[in-house]
């Protein structure tokens, strides 16, 4: 990991961005630098006080890997200029495709709807009607069969809830 000065940070980071443009993952990290050269103590009433200085890493998942150390004075300016950038970099995300998870829903609670009606079963038992008649006994059985897998299911998460 390469460490490097804020602007050639970001001039690295915009050149990053620009080559990730049509494909491609870009991880960012921040983290306080508490970092002396030996483990690190805690101890609540000096943590108040202190400010560190903060970390910040980026790599591509491949070979390209730098950061920057960010003095606590220039955070402020080092935010601004890092929001700039990242709104800017944003712009090639897609969008959310709101129709079909719409879709989804709408065929979910169109499910429940069908399983609350019921089905009449009605017709003569022999001649013309007969199928159809057989038809409807037989969703209407799926359709139990149906009501009776949601039920367990409502019960076993239920339980899952109480323990």
């Amino acid at each position: 990991m390469q460490l490097v000065d804020n602007q050639t940070f970001f001039q690295r980071l915009a050149a990053l961005f620009e080559s990730s443009k049509d494909s491609g993952s870009i991880w960012l990290t921040h983290k306080r630098l508490a970092y002396d050269g030996e483990d690190a103590q805690m101890s609540f009433d000096d943590d108040a006080s202190k400010e560190y200085p903060c970390l910040v890493r980026v790599t591509d998942g491949d070979e390209t890997k730098f950061s920057t150390k960010v003095e606590p004075g220039e955070l402020d300016h080092f935010h601004t200029t890092y929001g700039a950038l990242l709104k800017s970099s944003m712009t090639t995300l897609r969008k959310r495709d709101k129709k079909r998870e719409k879709q989804r829903a709408e065929g979910i609670a169109r499910r429940k709807r069908k399983l609350t009606e019921e089905i009449a079963v009605e017709g003569p038992k022999r001649g013309a009607g007969r199928r159809k008649r057989q038809r409807k006994m037989k969703a209407a059985a799926k359709q139990a069969e149906a009501r009776k897998r949601v039920q367990e299911r409502e019960e076993v998460k239920s339980r899952a809830k109480e323990s």
